[in-house]
C-alpha cells in the first residue's frame, strides 16, 4: 500500500513575525521554518 502525506512548510510558531515596512505583507527573511504540526502527526501515523 502506498500512503501520500502532503506537507507544508509554515513559519515556526516561536518566532514572532513582522510586517513588511511597505505594509504588502509579512517579513520572513531569516525566518525559521517548520513542518506544520498537523502535517507532523498526519506522518507519524502514516508511518503506522
Amino acid at each position: 500500500m502506498k500512503i501520500l502525506v502532503p506537507v507544508k512548510r509554515v513559519v515556526d510558531y516561536n518566532v514572532k513575525v513582522r510586517v513588511k515596512s511597505d505594509g504588502t505583507g509579512v517579513d520572513i527573511a531569516n525566518v525559521k521554518m517548520s513542518m506544520n504540526p498537523f502535517d507532523e502527526i498526519a506522518v507519524e501515523e502514516a508511518v503506522r
